[in-house]
């Protein structure tokens, strides 16, 4: 299975927000791409599902990390520019599916904010990397995320008490799906990469160990590029693009 072409992306973009399972998954797939937005005067914001607390590298101790995952993720958006980060209580790093509890806490987090365009994990595997863009929890969140956009947070009767307290219902028009089968979308994002490096390299707890000046990540960022037919030394992040009217 795999998704439909991307559609062009729309131009009257003013607000987008940014769902994902884990701190640090919307800087490792797409932070260059971000911080363009943000360049662009489009309004980001965050929300992530979970505080990462199965996350790391070394012998933290459990309790610690929630908050230091937290401080890190909330320092990684303002080397983007993104000010607004949110987190969801009362989800589990590892644990995640795509509940009502947590399509009925994205579609309150969708009505407040009212993004044009939201940025996500894809709800499909990758076969041949299930390392990473498949985890889990990226999957459960980007499904989750999904049935939040349609029909939930355009429907009044869905979730009423959301509607009861003042959350009215609101479309999404643009959803752009991070680390899916097939991404066709491409976004240059050369400029934007040592702003990237800086929000990943605030992931510390994450991050410590890996080269991100060069190696695999840098890699990958060329090869995305190369693909897309993008001029050779330029990187690139990839997405699916698809309408939700």
């Amino acid at each position: 299975m795999t998704f439909p072409a991307s559609a062009p992306a729309l131009s009257d973009i003013r607000r987008a927000l940014a769902v994902f399972a884990h701190p640090d998954d919307v800087d490792f797939g797409s932070a260059g791409t971000v911080a363009g937005w943000v360049d662009a005067g489009i309004d980001v914001a965050y929300l992530i599902v979970t505080r990462g607390d199965a996350g790391g590298f070394d012998d933290t101790p459990r309790d610690q990390m929630p908050v230091m995952r937290e401080n890190e993720q909330r320092a990684a958006a303002a080397a983007i520019g993104v000010k607004q980060v949110d987190f969801l209580d009362g989800y589990r790093d590892g644990q995640l599916t795509p509940s009502l509890e947590l399509r009925r806490d994205i579609t309150a987090a969708i009505r407040r904010f009212r993004p044009d365009r939201i940025l996500t994990s894809s709800p499909l595997r990758r076969w041949e990397r299930l390392v990473g863009p498949s985890h889990p929890d990226h999957l459960a969140v980007g499904e989750a995320t999904t049935c939040a956009i349609y029909p939930d947070s355009r429907n009044k009767f869905a979730y009423p008490e959301l509607f009861e307290a003042g959350l009215e219902p609101w479309v999404v028009r643009e959803v752009w799906y991070s680390g899916g089968p097939n991404p066709d979308h491409t976004v240059d994002i050369t400029e934007a990469y040592p702003r990237k490096i800086a929000a990943l390299r605030a992931h510390v707890s994450q991050t410590a160990h890996l080269d991100l000046d060069g190696g695999w990540l840098r890699d990958r960022m060329v090869a995305t590029a190369e693909v897309a037919g993008l001029p050779a030394g330029r990187l690139a992040e990839a997405f699916t693009v698809l309408r939700t009217e």
